[in-house]
């Protein structure tokens, strides 16, 4: 949340031209309403269930930037079938620069009405033991996303390397 999935996600698919999709915007195309609404009319339960099969429709496709929201990799099934499907990618950022990037949109359902840092802090803790399970950790800073971008297909071309050694 923050970390810059959408801004990255979407450079790193022209970059690498190959389509980019946002399982938010799939999410909410399904349903028929934002992810908001889904939060509030049938709670977080509900929205992981949708996002979970989504997100395994999603990685049935072919090759694709795909950007999941910041708990969906926190999902064991979802974990298990982009392991066997694709490669992941950990967007790390610090939390001040989450906390300045969040400030900006009123429209997260898990900061909604709470103190965004303290919100954050929260959920780093709980989720990064699960994004360190990502095949690449790659730093988004406060450096322009080109930089991001590049820093990814240097670690894609790595993990290709290393893969085709094997």
């Amino acid at each position: 949340m923050g970390a810059g999935k959408t801004c990255i996600g979407s450079r790193l698919a022209e970059r690498l031209s190959v389509p980019f999709i946002d399982a938010d915007e799939e999410i909410e195309s399904a349903a028929g309403c934002s992810i908001t609404t889904i939060f509030e009319l049938y709670g977080e339960k509900e929205f992981r269930s949708g996002e979970r099969r989504v997100i395994k429709r999603l990685l049935k496709q072919p090759v694709q930037v795909l950007a999941t929201g910041g708990g969906a990799f926190v999902d064991a099934e979802i974990r298990r079938s982009v392991k066997s499907t694709a490669t992941s990618v950990w967007l790390r950022a610090d939390l001040d620069l989450l906390v300045s990037r969040t400030s900006r949109r009123g429209d997260r359902p898990l900061l909604k009405g709470k103190d965004h840092r303290k919100a954050l802090l929260k959920l780093m803790e709980d989720r990064h033991p699960f994004y360190s399970q990502a095949d690449l950790i790659v730093d988004s800073g406060t450096e322009p996303p080109v930089v991001t971008v590049e820093k990814i297909v240097e670690a894609l071309k790595k993990k290709q390397t290393k893969k085709s050694r094997r």
